[in-house]
C-alpha cells in the first residue's frame, strides 16, 4: 500500500478520533446492543438492527484509521530548511494577478482538507499547480470559472 502524506496535526487528530471510537463510541455501541436484546425478538428489533448498523460503521472507521495511520508518512515541514519552495505542509501566499486579492492556503493530507479554513488537500487541483513552484513564481491553476493566474508571494513552512 503507497505511504499517505499527512502534518504533525493531521495524524494527532486521526489518533484522538481513534481514541474516540475505540473507548467511547465502540462500548456505547455494546451497551445499546445488549439493552436491545434484552427487548425479545431480533427479527423486529429496530433498536437491535440500528445498534447492528452503527457497530458496522464505527468498526469499519476504526480499521480505515489503523490503516491510514499504519501507512502514514508524517511529515513536519517546521524542521524543514525553508528553501521559498512549495512541499507538502507548506503554507503558501498567493495573490491573483487579476483582482490583486490574496489568498492562503496550506497544502494537507487528504483527511485534514477543509477549505474554508485554508486547508487543501495535496492531491487537489491547485496543491498540484503549486508544488515544486518556488517564491516570486506565477502559476496557473484552472478552475471551474477557467484558469487563473497566481503569484506566490509568501511560502512559510509552520
Amino acid at each position: 500500500m503507497k505511504q499517505i502524506p499527512m502534518t504533525m496535526r493531521g495524524a494527532e487528530l486521526l489518533r484522538e478520533e481513534l481514541d474516540f471510537l475505540k473507548n467511547v463510541r465502540r462500548p456505547e455501541i455494546i451497551k445499546a446492543i445488549a439493552e436491545a436484546r434484552e427487548h425479545g425478538d431480533l427479527k423486529e428489533n429496530a433498536e437491535y438492527h440500528a445498534a447492528r448498523e452503527q457497530q458496522g460503521f464505527c468498526e469499519g472507521r476504526i480499521q480505515e484509521i489503523e490503516g491510514k495511520l499504519a501507512n502514514s508518512q508524517v511529515i513536519d515541514v517546521t524542521k524543514l530548511p525553508n528553501n521559498g519552495k512549495v512541499i507538502f505542509g507548506a503554507t503558501v501566499v498567493l495573490v491573483n494577478t487579476d483582482t490583486e486579492e490574496e489568498i492562503s492556503y496550506k497544502i494537507v493530507g487528504d483527511d485534514e482538507a477543509d477549505i474554508k479554513s485554508g486547508l487543501i488537500s495535496v492531491n487537489s487541483p491547485i496543491a498540484r499547480g503549486l508544488i515544486g513552484k518556488e517564491l516570486d513564481d506565477t502559476v496557473s491553476i484552472v478552475t471551474p470559472g477557467g484558469a487563473v493566474e497566481f503569484e506566490i508571494i509568501e511560502v512559510d513552512y509552520i
